[in-house]
């Protein structure tokens, strides 16, 4: 059902046709054949919509015919290009119609046919047929590729977003690990050293008491600590507690490895670089101070993101970790150089994407925030703002003069989300990551896509030249053909009554071009016996409908009589 936004257009646009059709025949045709062509025209013009093909082929054949279809030739053939389905179809439809609007046009010319008339009827069903069939054909593949687009991209976000989404519940669900494995394990010890101090003899009643009320408030936070971590965890079920002895075992684990998962540890990740040949240093600045477990891994977590992604994207290119003991924050920064030409390998590197997504949950669940992009040398940093603080408790140590409560960026306004063209990840290449979304770039940059866009370039290229080569020729042969119906007035004045009609006609053209076929209709009357010569007028006639018209009659090899005159147009 259509619109009625849509019904009123093609009707105003039906009315118009009929009216132009109308118009067109009024200037030779009778009452009757002005109000049918017009009834037809505005009649053809909706169904173009629904039988394109049909439509195009009455119009083209009887455009020749009856001048007033000939204005609906050109939306005709725009609509089929359009809508008729197929490619062999469309070329089958265009082929018939052309070649059948042709023939009859030739035929109507056949006293008065020549090459140049064959061209001019070409170049004008050219322009008339093919060309808007093609423009019609390039826009309705235009919009359906970029329709086609617009859906994949909004398929790509809706992905995008989802991974984005189970990337951040990986990274809640390690979190939890990382909580149940430290203040699991340091719960537990309490709770063992509690057991063991309720058994010491040297304990009064009182303090045996106290002893058990401690043991049991820390059995007591475990179990709230593993549902705590459960809900972390996204209804996943955690792991139960370990005994008194493996607690003990898995917290000298736990301290034995605290040193090379913290800001401690990023040294261990340096070294492991320059064993593998990449030029990398570590800078420190500011006056150390203690951070939360879950920030000082964190910072190991920035360090070690960093270092993954320039491998990856930028072998070869210098990196500089630094680390900055700002008042309120530690800053943790990772940057590249720009990767150098004999290492351009590096980026093609696949990866999901999902690293610094990660990343900015994990600080951002601890007050901080991390922020990723290029630099102005080609290379890229990656920086973790990491509080000394969890957002609900205060400072480890007194905070320095004028220092007050750390404030953050809102983890939905911070540097990440304004980056144009798509959230950064570990998979993205370091330099260029800004504009056309990778995604769209991707889907338009396939070989079965390529391929087909490069033909059908090619192809358009190709009409386009042959266009042009016909315009030219046909320019040409058109402008022989007036030298062959037209003359000036001043070559009219010249020739004199009584001149031998060899003279006379060696003075003017032979009038032999389908120009001047139809200068006789409503003519004077000839001389008897005479034989004449009718040319065009280079000047224009009295009005838009007339034509001058020269005309020399000759009998017994002499002028006997030169007359101007104007005939309907």
């Amino acid at each position: 059902m259509w619109p009625a936004r849509r019904i009123v257009g093609e009707s105003l646009l039906s009315v118009l046709f009929g009216l132009l059709a109308a118009a067109a025949e009024a200037v030779d045709g009778g009452l009757v054949r002005i109000v049918a062509v017009g009834l037809a025209a505005g009649l053809l013009s909706p169904l173009r919509r629904v039988l394109p093909a049909t439509v195009l082929l009455v119009i083209a054949v009887g455009s020749s015919a009856f001048m007033g279809l000939a204005p609906l030739v050109l939306i005709a053939a725009w609509s089929a290009g359009r809508r008729i389905d197929g490619v062999g179809r469309a070329a089958g439809t265009f082929a018939l119609a052309y070649v059948l609007t042709l023939a009859l046009l030739v035929l109507q010319e056949l006293p008065h046919f020549s090459l140049s008339l064959l061209v001019f009827v070409t170049l004008w069903l050219l322009v008339a047929i093919v060309v808007p069939g093609l423009a019609g054909r390039y826009s309705a593949q235009r919009r359906a590729l970029t329709d086609t687009l617009r859906e994949y991209n909004a398929q790509l976000l809706r992905e995008r977003a989802m991974v984005a989404g189970q990337a951040r519940i990986r990274e809640r669900q390690r979190i939890a690990q990382d909580m149940h494995d430290s203040l699991g394990h340091q719960l537990a010890l309490i709770s063992v050293h509690t057991g063991a101090l309720e058994v010491d003899r040297e304990l009064t009643g009182r303090q045996r008491e106290a002893v058990g009320v401690l043991r049991e408030a820390s059995v007591a936070a475990m179990h709230e600590l593993r549902e705590v971590v459960g809900l972390l965890r996204d209804g996943t079920e955690a792991p139960g507690h370990a005994g008194s002895s493996q607690a003990l075992e898995a917290l000298g684990e736990e301290e034995a490895k605290a040193p090379s998962r913290g800001v401690a540890g990023i040294a261990g990740l340096v070294e492991a670089s320059r064993g593998a040949g990449t030029a990398v240093e570590l800078r420190s600045s500011g006056e150390p101070r203690p951070l939360a477990p879950t920030a000082d891994h964190a910072a190991y977590r920035v360090a070690q993101e960093g270092l993954t992604n320039a491998h990856k994207h930028a072998p070869g290119a210098t990196i500089t970790i630094e680390l900055r003991y700002e008042p309120d924050a530690l800053v943790v920064e990772v940057a590249n150089g720009p990767v150098p030409e004999a290492a351009d390998a590096g980026r093609g590197a696949v990866s999901g994407g999902q690293g610094l997504t990660g990343l900015g949950e994990r600080t951002r669940l601890i007050g901080g925030m991390v922020h990723a992009g290029p630099t102005a040398d080609g290379g890229f940093r990656l920086a973790g703002v990491l509080p000394y603080t969890s957002p609900e408790g205060g400072f480890p140590d007194p905070p320095p003069d004028g220092a007050g409560a750390p404030t953050f960026v809102d983890p939905a306004g911070d540097f990440r989300e304004q980056i144009p063209g798509g959230s950064l990840g570990e998979g993205d290449p370091v330099i260029d990551w800004n504009g056309v979304p990778k995604e769209l770039a991707k889907a338009m940059s396939r070989d079965k896509k390529r391929s087909g866009i490069a033909i059908g370039c090619g192809v358009v290229a190709l009409i386009g030249l042959v266009l042009v080569i016909a315009v030219v020729v046909g320019a040409f042969l058109f402008m022989g053909e007036t030298d062959k119906a037209m003359i000036e007035p001043k070559q009219y004045d010249a020739v004199k009554v009584g001149q031998t009609e060899a003279e006379v006609r060696d003075r003017l053209p032979n009038g032999d071009s389908f120009l001047t076929d139809g200068l006789d209709k409503g003519a004077p009357p000839e001389p008897k016996g005479a034989k004449c010569l009718s040319l065009m007028s280079t000047e224009m006639g009295s009005s838009l409908d007339k034509e001058p018209v020269f005309r020399f009659c000759f009998k017994d090899g002499k002028l006997i009589e030169k007359k101007s005159f104007e005939v309907k147009s």
